[in-house]
C-alpha cells in the first residue's frame, strides 16, 4: 500500500528516542552544582519538550531557587553534552518504520527543540542518522516549536506543501506546532506526555507503536 504522505517530520525525544535518563542526569548534575537536591527522573520527564532553557527553568522553580538563567545554562550545557550518550534507547519499531518509509520513497526529517548540535551525534550513535536529510533543532532558527517556523522550514526544503506532509510527536507542543503549520498529525502514546491525553485531541491519529504509522 502506498504511503499517503511525501514527507514525515518526527519529533526526537519521546518520539524516536527515549533520552529522559540522560537529560535527567544533566539536570541533576546542574542542581548539585548549585547545592540543590537531585530530583527523581519521573518528575523531570514532565519538564522535557520545550527546550533546554525551559527545562532548566522548571528545575530551579521546582527547587524554589531563583537564579540568573544565563549563569546556569553554560554549566548545564556541559553536563548535557557529557550525558548525551549515557543510556539513550530507540523506541520499538522506529528503525523498522524509518526503513519502510525510505523503501516507499518517503522523505523523513527531524524537528525538535533539542539544541541542534546534539541531535546528529545522538542519532548517529543509535544508527538512525542515515535516514534524515534535514534536522532542525531548537536553536537552528530564530523560533522553535510550538511556532510553525521550524516545521515549515523543513517542508519548504523539500518543496512540498503542509498537506503533503505528516508530523509525528508526543506532546501538546507538537500538536500546537502541527496545527500552526496546518499539517496532519500523529501522536505516540509512549512519550513524554506531561499529563497530556493524546486521545482527547480531535483530528489526530494516535498510535501505540511507531510501526502502526505504516498501516
Amino acid at each position: 500500500m502506498d504511503f499517503p504522505y511525501s514527507l514525515v517530520v518526527f519529533d526526537l525525544d519521546g518520539t524516536l528516542v527515549d533520552s529522559a535518563s540522560d537529560i535527567s542526569e544533566a539536570v541533576n548534575r546542574t542542581l548539585v552544582d548549585w547545592s540543590l537536591p537531585r530530583v527523581e527522573e519521573s518528575v523531570i520527564r514532565g519538564w522535557i519538550g520545550d527546550g533546554a532553557r525551559a527545562l532548566v527553568t522548571s528545575a530551579f522553580a521546582h527547587a524554589g531557587r531563583t537564579v540568573d538563567l544565563d549563569e546556569v545554562m553554560p554549566g548545564f550545557m556541559v553536563h548535557y553534552a557529557e550525558c548525551l550518550l549515557l543510556y539513550p534507547t530507540v523506541y520499538p519499531g522506529v528503525a523498522e518504520t524509518l526503513q519502510a518509509l525510505r523503501d516507499r520513497g518517503v522523505a523523513v526529517a527531524v524537528c525538535t527543540n533539542k539544541p541542534e548540535r546534539f541531535v546528529r551525534p545522538l542519532l548517529d550513535a543509535l544508527d538512525l542518522g542515515g535516514y534524515f536529510e534535514v534536522i532542525v533543532g531548537g536553536d537552528t532558527l530564530p523560533e522553535r516549536k510550538p511556532s510553525a517556523v521550524p516545521l515549515l522550514h523543513v517542508v519548504e526544503h523539500f518543496g512540498l506543501q503542509s498537506a503533503q506532509c505528516l508530523m509525528v510527536g508526543d506532546s501538546a507542543t507538537d500538536v500546537e506546532t502541527a496545527a500552526a503549520a496546518s499539517m496532519p498529525m500523529a501522536l505516540v502514546t509512549y512519550g513524554y506526555l506531561r499529563g497530556f491525553d493524546p486521545h482527547a485531541v480531535k483530528g489526530v491519529r494516535v498510535i501505540d507503536d511507531m510501526r502502526e504509522l505504516l498501516h
